[in-house]
């Protein structure tokens, strides 16, 4: 049996999801766990055994892109199947740029959602077939994110500075999260927190709070 993850910054959506896989017979799939931003489906994965992840794009905090280009770099065994409402075909390419095993609309039907796994089950990619996108310009459009993955991660080098632990408190942090809201969040002390917090504005030379929320709306790593 497959654990899935869903993330979706809305609860009907993980129940819905949840009920639709969990009572399909003879499944090889049952979702075992939901979340609603980046910080908390990465620590999801990091913290328990996930085999599948299906994740939204637009919840508050990390970007989509972002948590799904973490997921990717630390757990790469482990398939995230994107669900989005976005049709655009340079958003489909970067996802798949950033490691997402499937592209499936929330305005399928929910059959793609079970035939997107059946996929994963195969190690095999998979588009939903309500986007109308060949192969060929679809490869196009990957080279053509792959040039400007390129750019954005030069103009991020300080981001990447910061350790794993300073990357899951950075969108906690542009939210307003209190220093304590973090702490009980990560499970680490409040003066952890402190500590991480001095450290990302140091690393990416910034003075004051303001500075660091217009840092991550500018390069994308956060949606407010």
């Amino acid at each position: 049996m497959k654990n899935i993850l869903v993330a979706d910054h809305l609860e009907l959506i993980c129940t819905g999801l949840t009920y639709l896989i969990n009572h399909q017979q003879k499944s090889l799939f049952r979702v075992v766990a939901t979340t609603h931003n980046g910080t908390d489906t990465f620590m999801a994965v990091e913290q328990h055994d996930i085999d599948v992840v299906i994740m939204e794009l637009d919840m508050p905090g990390e970007t989509g892109l972002l948590t799904l280009q973490r997921l990717h770099d630390f757990f790469p065994a482990v398939p995230v199947i994107v669900l989005s409402t976005h049709e655009d075909h340079q958003c489909i390419a970067q996802c798949f740029r950033n490691g997402a095993a499937a592209y499936v609309l929330k305005q399928s039907a929910s059959t793609e959602i079970l035939t997107a796994l059946q996929h994963t089950l195969a190690n095999e990619t998979y588009l939903d077939e309500n986007i109308s996108i060949c192969p060929e310009k679809l490869r196009e459009l990957y080279n053509e994110c792959t040039c400007g993955c390129t750019r954005m991660g030069q103009s991020r080098t300080r981001y990447q500075e910061l350790t794993h632990r300073e990357q899951e408190v950075l969108p906690l942090v542009t939210l307003g999260y209190a220093n304590r809201e973090i702490a009980q969040r990560l499970c680490i002390s409040t003066k952890t927190v402190e500590a991480h917090k001095a450290s990302i504005m140091r690393k990416l030379s910034l003075s004051h709070h303001v500075d660091l929320v217009h840092y991550a709306v500018h390069h994308h790593l956060v949606n407010i």
